[in-house]
């Protein structure tokens, strides 16, 4: 479900600001009151609601999507320079965050503080995903679809890491997240563009379509699945006590 909010909020985010025209700056002043609203629902709910909480996780990439852009091609800092200062915003969020005592694991996180640095760090790194997405496609010269497939690879060894090493579930889990947003950029650059470019040719209006769907029949899924499991809970201490 990450990976396509993250690749429908690249297709999205390009459908506004390049198809529709309304630009990098506007499209991101738009994509950022979105997630204030939706952050404000989110911060506001008593308990897990997955519309609420996957139309945060679509805001904030497509938000990051029209600020990477703005930053590295109107404002002139190029991928490189994009991917570096918010890589740098990350490690800053990143230290901020352990400095404060709060849980880094997003299943312990039960603070109003720990969320809002949670969804900070979903900012960023959806924003440094496109500029490290497109520094890796276009300044490489690979292009999206090996990119993709590069980006793949990673996140394999990732889930691998996870089941085979030791290492830190919170660490692994930060760096999967991370590698899915430059996933979903080249992904969702693969299905816009068109065949000349290297790309599948369904246009942001197509593509932003058939994820948006997708999303759209998962949620409904996870929200029936999370009630059922819920219900569960409740009925179990009764019949315990019977």
């Amino acid at each position: 479900m990450k990976i396509i909010a993250t690749t429908l909020g690249e297709t999205g985010a390009d459908m506004v600001s390049q198809t529709l025209n309304l630009g990098y700056l506007g499209s991101t002043f738009l994509f950022l009151a979105l997630f204030a609203v939706s952050l404000i629902a989110q911060l506001r709910a008593k308990r897990y609601h997955p519309a609420i909480f996957w139309a945060v996780i679509l805001t904030t990439s497509t938000a990051g999507t029209t600020m990477s852009d703005f930053m590295n091609r109107t404002a002139g800092l190029g991928y490189l320079g994009g991917a570096l200062v918010l890589t740098a915003c990350l490690i800053i969020v990143f230290i901020v965050w352990k400095v404060s005592g709060q849980a880094m694991n997003v299943e312990r996180i039960n603070t109003f503080r720990g969320e809002v640095l949670y969804w900070i760090a979903t900012l960023v790194s959806n924003t440094l995903g496109t500029s490290s997405g497109d520094l890796l496609a276009h300044n490489t010269g690979i292009g999206f679809v090996a990119s993709s497939v590069l980006l793949t690879a990673a996140l394999a060894l990732v889930v691998a890491a996870h089941y085979l090493t030791p290492i830190s579930g919170t660490l692994l889990f930060w760096v999967a997240y991370v590698l899915t947003r430059p996933f979903g950029a080249n992904f969702g650059n693969t299905l816009t563009k068109t065949h000349d470019e290297g790309g599948v040719g369904l246009g942001t209006f197509g593509a932003s379509g058939l994820l948006f769907g997708m999303l759209v029949a998962l949620v409904i899924y996870q929200t029936a699945t999370h009630r059922r499991q819920t219900r569960g809970i409740q009925t179990e201490p009764a019949q315990n006590m019977a």
